[in-house]
């Protein structure tokens, strides 16, 4: 291995075109072997995806990686995915992200000062020790996982939060889900619980912009958060679309508005989405509610059997800070590890880290 004195500069790497990057990224996997696994999620481009080793949605490759023999994990996601897998990868084990400017704008509408206040508040109103179950959605930071920790609460993927939710019930008669209010309002409707009982806790205002009846009465306590990406697609959409092709089957993620998943025959997470799609018999036509490069890249395997798979909005909408990811960080970083330097390693505090991989176990548990 061949050793510099200080790392790689990313400047070295900025004009370098895609092509030159691909064969720089191969050529120096294959000098890491095993040492290194490289991680894509679902949402990535594909210039980054196709060099992957693992795909899948942030759960599944924080788990698999952590599995693995690798000493190096990069991740070719976001922020708190690559958190996620610090958390559940062994002590040996360095996460690096990328582009340390890959983060997630809904992760953003959540922190834990936010979410400490509202907690606050909240235990003027009601006992919200003994009867309030924090729930986080996976796409959240660490510090949020850790709060859930430390109050006997949970994370959800969009895959199981109706089995978090039914457990989180079980425990105790409230939950206050954060960042997505979307997610845990359709999981909550989809439980039976009616949409008055299902409040949103706007952060800004005193009480969350609630009364202390609606407080009282609320089963579901929802932080007024949401996906970017997922918010483009609108229940018109697929009236329009459906006035051309009135056969088309609709599936959304559930980070989509209540209104467009009411309207969608399956409602499903990314991994659920490429499932049903895939398996879906030939000849069929859909129309798809979430991320571009999934909707793309899920239409070119499915061609060949005759099926149409449609981005939902007519408004182009990708993952924008996923998009920061790109061949040359992927060069660079890799380049690093040859030449025997770690850049832009993702390390969560100890104390942290302990109270947010409870609040995980705990869906682990449950899922």
């Amino acid at each position: 291995m061949i050793m510099t004195s200080t790392p790689l500069s990313i400047q070295n790497y900025a004009l370098l075109d895609d092509e030159e990057c691909d064969t720089r990224i191969v050529v120096a996997k294959e000098k890491l072997g095993k040492r290194c696994i490289v991680l894509g999620h679902h949402y990535q481009r594909n210039e980054v995806f196709k060099h992957a080793d693992i795909t899948g949605d942030s759960l599944k490759l924080s788990r698999e990686a952590a599995e693995s023999e690798a000493q190096y994990i990069v991740f070719c996601g976001v922020h708190f995915m690559a958190e996620v897998a610090d958390i559940l990868s062994r002590p040996d084990q360095i996460v690096i992200l990328p582009d340390l400017a890959a983060g997630c704008s809904m992760a953003d509408m959540a922190n834990a000062t936010n979410v400490q206040k509202c907690w606050d508040e909240l235990s003027q109103v009601i006992d919200a020790d003994n009867t309030v179950t924090p729930v986080t959605y996976i796409n959240s930071a660490a510090d949020l996982k850790a709060f859930c920790g430390k109050h006997d609460g949970i994370v959800c993927t969009s895959s199981n939060a109706q089995k978090v939710l039914e457990w989180s019930f079980a425990k105790k008669e409230k939950i206050l889900f954060f960042p997505d209010q979307h997610l845990g309002r359709t999981t909550g409707f989809m439980m039976g619980i009616p949409l008055e009982q299902i409040v949103v806790w706007e952060f800004g205002k005193p009480n969350g912009g609630l009364t202390e009846q609606q407080i009282k009465e609320a089963k579901i306590i929802l932080w007024n958060g949401f996906c970017s990406v997922h918010q483009v697609f609108q229940p018109e959409h697929i009236d329009e679309f459906k006035k051309k092709y009135p056969e088309t089957k609709v599936i959304a993620h559930p980070e989509a508005c209540f209104e467009v998943c009411q309207k969608a025959d399956y409602i499903g997470s990314t991994e659920t989405i490429l499932k049903i799609v895939k398996e879906a018999e030939p000849n069929t036509r859909w129309l798809v509610a979430t991320e571009l490069n999934l909707v793309n890249r899920l239409h070119e395997e499915c061609k060949d059997q005759g099926k149409n798979v449609h981005f939902m909005s007519s408004t182009l909408s990708m993952c924008s800070t996923m998009f920061r990811t790109d061949p040359q960080h992927l060069a660079w970083v890799l380049e690093n590890l040859v030449a025997g330097h770690v850049v832009n390693q993702i390390t969560v505090d100890a104390e942290e880290a302990v109270l947010a991989k409870q609040a995980l176990d705990n869906m682990l548990r449950v899922s």
